[in-house]
């Protein structure tokens, strides 16, 4: 598994968790894995 798809899937993963914070903290790892997806990783 390629590290951006790693990224995006616990992105997703934090995103929809219903505890505090972790809807900004998805939302900035899914921000991370897709520009590690753009940049090639």
């Amino acid at each position: 598994m390629r590290i951006s798809t790693f990224g995006l899937l616990v992105g997703v993963v934090l995103f929809v968790l219903p505890a505090p914070g972790t809807f900004i903290a998805g939302g900035l790892v899914l921000v991370a894995g897709a520009l590690a997806r753009w940049g090639g990783l």
